[in-house]
């Protein structure tokens, strides 16, 4: 039971950090909008896949998960 309520509590501070680096990514202007980032836009198309983005949440991500589950 005590290895379930660490990783309750890791999945809560991960979703805490995304959470606030959504509400702040209007304010932030180059999340989203890195070099690396596709976008396609046509008359009545746009897609857009951002790979840059992505890359750069990856290793932040694992970065915080190896830091954490260090012993």
């Amino acid at each position: 039971m005590e290895q379930f309520g660490r990783i309750l509590i890791i999945v809560g501070v991960v979703t805490i950090v995304l959470g606030a680096l959504l509400m702040l990514s209007g304010k932030l202007p180059w999340i989203g909008r890195l070099p690396g980032d596709i976008i396609v836009q046509k008359k009545n198309f746009t897609f857009y896949f951002p790979i840059a983005t992505s890359i750069l949440l990856s290793i932040l991500l694992t970065l915080i998960f190896w830091f954490v589950g260090r012993k």
